[in-house]
This record gives C-alpha cells, sequence and structure tokens, in this order.
C-alpha cells in the first residue's frame, strides 16, 4: 500500500513540475518553435553584425488575444526585412479599451519552427505581466536579430519568410 501511495505522489510531482521544464527545454534548445533565450547564447557583438551580400529575410509580425482578454493588440509594422546579424525593433500597441485595470501575459512563437533556433530577442515584454489601465495604450518593443549562421544552414535555404506570433492572455493574478 505504500508503495502505491509513493508511486501516485511521485506522479504527481513529475506533473507538477512537467510544464516549467518543458519550458525551460524549449528556451534552451528552440525546440517546438521556441526561440533559444539562454543567457549568453550568441548575444555578443560579432554575432550582431549584418551579413553582406546575404538575401533579405522577411519577417511578418502578427498578434492575437486569448477569448477571456478584452485589450486590443496589433503590431505597429506588420513586415520588415533584415538580413542576418542585423538587429532590428518592432513594436505592438495593446489598448485597454475597458472600464478596469487589466494585467496580462504574452507568449510568442516562431513560424517555421525550424527558423526558431536563429531568432534571437534581445528584448521583449513576453512571460511579464503587463498591466494596463482603463482606456490605456501602450508601445510593447521588441529587440531581434537572426543570428548569422542562418545562412550557413542548409535546412535554411527554402525560408524566405519568419513569423513572429504573439498571443496576449489575461493574467490570473489582476
Amino acid at each position: 500500500m505504500y508503495y502505491v501511495g509513493s508511486v501516485m505522489i511521485g506522479f504527481l510531482g513529475l506533473s507538477y513540475v512537467a510544464v516549467p521544464f518543458y519550458k525551460l527545454l524549449c528556451q534552451a534548445t528552440g525546440l517546438d518553435g521556441t526561440p533559444v533565450t539562454t543567457k549568453g547564447h550568441k548575444f555578443d557583438a560579432e554575432s550582431m553584425v549584418p551579413l553582406e551580400n546575404h538575401r533579405p529575410i522577411k519577417i511578418t509580425f502578427d498578434a492575437s488575444l486569448a477569448n477571456a482578454m478584452p485589450w486590443k493588440f496589433v503590431p505597429e509594422t506588420r513586415n520588415i526585412n533584415v538580413v542576418p546579424g542585423e538587429t532590428c525593433l518592432a513594436f505592438f500597441q495593446a489598448t485597454n479599451p475597458s472600464n478596469e485595470d487589466i494585467v496580462g501575459i504574452s507568449t510568442y512563437s516562431v513560424i517555421p519552427a525550424k527558423a526558431a533556433q536563429y531568432f534571437n530577442k534581445i528584448q521583449c515584454f513576453c512571460f511579464e505581466e503587463q498591466k494596463l489601465c482603463a482606456g490605456e495604450s501602450v508601445d510593447m518593443p521588441v529587440f531581434f536579430y537572426i543570428d548569422p549562421e542562418f545562412a550557413q544552414d542548409p535546412w535554411m535555404k527554402d525560408v524566405r519568410e519568419v513569423t513572429l506570433h504573439y498571443t496576449f492572455f489575461k493574467s490570473k493574478h489582476q
């Protein structure tokens, strides 16, 4: 009986840590379309130099809201062309048209998933709670670059467009 109880408690503990562990794994490896965000990952000056004579990559910005989120959330620029190594600053605008303050949190993904390992965000508003007062609008910056190693990867030869997609959710902590 103690054995069964121990196994059940063990599985309960494993299920509790599975989501944070999976998030860390994805951020460290680029798994499942998640850009690599580990500290010290290619954020040195040498990797942020635009490659000469490389074709531009079209970056498309996309935004959506979860059903329970009453905000308006849109990219200020829909598309931009960058070459690997070139840094870029883009903005998304969030507006709270409701009569109450609302805290939101966003997640992101990169499409196609195979390009996520080369999409390096230097600064972003994702995974951090954002509080918008009633009627408030804010511009939210995303500072990023495509790793120059993108140009050397034979699996990236067919990638002409990369989409950065954000979804805002209403936070449980209001």
